[in-house]
Order: structure tokens, then sequence, then C-alpha cells
């Protein structure tokens, strides 16, 4: 016996079949190879059709104009071999000598030279009648009453015209692995263009995209190329800008710092000093931010403990909070730079203290690696968190979710778009999510152990 699936099995089955279903086709409409591929299969079955219905008119209309006067002239020289009233052996005979079939149906004969086979017959509901075969004039009535019937009974192999079929979906379908290769061909530097603009799109432009085609799609890329390096020159200039003005204004902050420090001790100097010491720090983090921006090339890497860096940090800049430190054993030194890492340690335990105030428990600060071989450095607080839509922004540069900008939350903008750059430049990525209570920020990067 037989079981029957519950229903509700069958509706989520049906359920994932209809997702499917509804994946490839929205990734058919998003392929133009394969809506190319698509449409040539769809013109090469347009073509067979059409192909074939106009040989048929042409035979029904043209050839059997010529054939069927030759074909009736035949036929009556074969009945009149037969005989009035038909001879049943004069019948064999032929049958034997020609790849024809013959049926005699009268009231002396009844013959039928392939019995159980109908060659031309069809059933029209009132009985059977030989359609083709009359079409063709291959029916005769002879004097006597009797209805002789002749039609083609060659030794042809039934299975030729299946054959045919097969070579035929074969051809088909070669035809259509060799559009889809030529399409493919034609659509290779889609794929080049792509990678060029991700490449582009991730600050990347020392690899402009190669040009291996001088029609439209390498003229495309060709503009691509001139907008990439335009793009690149405004950044540069933005760059470098950004570096002068902040160079140049390092001096006069200075002095100012060391003529603040001339004033006579009270309120008035310590908010001078405070708002010096914030410029101080925003133009320091825009320089760092800015040759961040080259990535890789900006690193000076070297072996590095990070959980002796870890704890350096901790025992030094941070001797007076209080920061659960929780250090794999058997993460071994890693090729990092340990200036940059300290950087993205010092502002993540430094946002984490300053959102955490009024928690029972202290920041947790955690070196690990993962099951996939990267290092996972995470800092996470125990304070207020922040809402869903804010999450994603906060490693923007210059964004805070307190829009008043008090003083009491201090910091820029910039502590976390620098972390997101270490993290960047050493290959890896940072994530952010609110762990209830709370907001943990996650930095991930392969590791690159240290030799010797």
């Amino acid at each position: 016996m037989t079981a029957v699936p519950p229903a509700g099995g069958l509706r989520v089955r049906w359920r994932a079949a209809h997702q499917r279903w509804h994946a490839t086709r929205l990734r058919w409409r998003r392929s133009l190879k394969w809506r190319l591929v698509t449409m040539f299969l769809l013109l090469a079955l347009a073509t067979t059709g059409v192909f074939l219905f106009g040989m048929q008119r042409v035979l029904q209309g043209g050839w059997q104009g010529y054939a069927k006067p030759m074909v009736a002239d035949y036929v009556d020289r074969l009945a009149a071999e037969i005989g009035s009233p038909p001879d049943a052996d004069r019948a064999k005979a032929l049958v034997a000598r020609l790849p024809i079939s013959v049926r005699i149906d009268g009231p002396q004969l009844h013959y039928d030279s392939h019995p159980g086979r109908s060659v031309h017959r069809r059933w029209n509901g009132d009985g059977e009648r030989d359609i083709g075969a009359e079409g063709w004039g291959l029916v005769r009535q002879t004097a006597d009453g009797h209805r002789i019937v002749f039609g083609l009974a060659g030794p042809l192999p039934s299975d030729r015209p299946r054959a045919f079929g097969w070579l035929t979906l074969a051809g088909l379908l070669l035809l259509t692995v060799i559009a889809y290769a030529r399409v493919r061909s034609l659509l290779r530097p889609l794929d080049d263009i792509g990678a060029g603009v991700a490449r582009f799109g991730a600050g990347d432009f020392t690899q402009p995209i190669e040009q291996t085609r001088r029609d439209e799609l390498g003229e495309l890329a060709e503009r691509i190329n001139r907008m990439a390096h335009s793009l690149h020159g405004m950044l540069d200039a933005k760059r470098a800008l950004l570096l002068a003005i902040s160079h140049e204004l390092r001096s006069p902050l200075t002095r100012a710092r060391v003529n603040a420090e001339l004033v006579d001790e009270g309120e008035h100097r310590d908010a001078l000093l405070r708002d010096l010491g914030e410029m101080r720090d925003l133009i320091t983090d825009l320089l760092e931010s800015e040759r961040l921006a080259t990535g890789h090339a900006a690193l000076q890497t070297e072996r590095v403990d990070l959980g002796a860096l870890a704890r350096e940090l901790l025992a030094t800049q941070f001797a007076q909070a209080a920061v659960t430190l929780r250090f794999d054993e058997t993460l071994g030194p890693v090729q990092a730079d340990p200036t940059r890492v300290r950087l993205l340690l010092r502002n993540l335990v430094d946002n984490a203290l300053r959102h955490n105030a009024g928690a029972e428990q202290p920041p947790l600060l955690e070196l690990a690696r993962e099951a996939d071989g990267q290092l996972r450095l995470s800092v996470r607080d125990h304070g207020p968190g922040v809402s869903e839509d804010q999450l994603a922004r906060l490693a923007e540069p210059f964004y805070r979710a307190d829009s008043a900008r008090q003083r009491s939350t201090g910091g820029v903008g910039l502590g976390l778009t620098l972390c997101r750059l270490v993290a960047q430049a050493h290959g890896g990525t940072l994530s952010l999510r609110n762990a209830q209570p709370g907001l943990e920020v996650i930095a991930r990067w392969p590791i690159a152990t240290a030799s010797g």
C-alpha cells in the first residue's frame, strides 16, 4: 500500500518548486546570454516549421499537379493487369514484383495483400475510408462492382523516420550549443567590464579594463576607462588638497596649544585645551584615513602578537577603565600592521567605553580564530545600542547617531570609519550588530601567519 504524503508536505514541496522556478526565471530575465540563446533556439524551431509547412504546400500545389496524372495513368495500367473481374493470383504477382499493397473488395473476391496493415486507412466515424488513396487517385472501380485500392508497401525500415527525428533534434541542439558559444564569445567583454567597474568602485584604479575588441563593447570599455581615469584624478586632487590643508593646520594648532598652556588655570583654559585636542585628533584621523584609502599599500606589516598588543594597550591607555579581554591562546603571531591594529583596538575600546556608561558589565574585547581561518576581533559594550536604521551608517565618515553632537558623547564620527579602513586594508571587513544589550563591532580578515 503506497503511503500518501500529507497535504502540508505537498504544499511545502510545491512552494519550494515554485520558488526555484521563480529564481530560474529571474536569472533568465537578467541574463542577456541566455535570452539570446533562447531567441536563437526559437528562431531555429520557427524556421524549421515554416520550411516544412512551405514544402508541404509546394508539394501539394505544384508537385502533385505533375505527379497525379502520371500516378493515375500507372494505376489504370495496374488495375487492367489485375483484370475484371479481379484475379487474386495476378494481384499477388504484382505485390511480389512491386513495392505496393493491393486490397480488393467486391461481390466475388475479397483480397488484402497486407492483412492487418492499414496503409491509407483512416476512421471518420461511419466506417473506414481510404482518404489518402482517394486523394492520390489510387482507388479503382471495376465494371463488375469490385473496388481495388492500391498503396505503397515498400521495404523501408520503420525506425528510419524516428532516426531522422532524433538527428533533427540533435542538429537543433548542436545549433543551440554553437549559438551559445558564439554569443558567449561576443559578450565576453561584459565580464571584463563588470570586473573593472567593481575594481573602480572599490577604489582600485591601477588596472584598467582590457580592450580586446573594436566593436561597441570595446568602445564602452574605453569610455569607462576614461571615466575612471578622470575620477581617479579628481580623487587624487581632493586627497592631495585635504592632506595639504591638514599638514598646514598642524603648525598653527601646535602653537595655539602652547599658548593655551600659558593661560591661567581655569574653566576657560580647560575648554580651550579640550577644543584644541579635538582639532588635533580630527586632523590626525583625517590624515590617517587618507593614508589608509590606498588599501594594503599603506600597511607596514610585521610579526605581531595580538594578545600582547591588546594587553599592552589596555594597561597603558585604558588603565583606569574596566575592560574584559578574551584571547584565543591558539592564535599565534600573525602578519599585520601593529600601528594600525593598535589604532583599531583603541578606537573600538574607546567607543565601547563611551557608550557603556551605567552598564553593569564592562566592555568585552575578544580575539579569536574562526572556523574558516579568519581572525575575529570584536569589541562589545552593554549600553543601549542603536536603532537598526542607524546601524548601517555608523561606519560612514562624520556620521553620528547623536545628531545633536553633544560634548559628553565625544568623537567627531571618524573612529569607526578608520576601523573599517584598517580592516579593509588587511583584506577583511567590518560589521556591526545590536547584541541586545549593547553594540558589537566585529573586524574580520584572513590570517597571514608570521614565519620564524
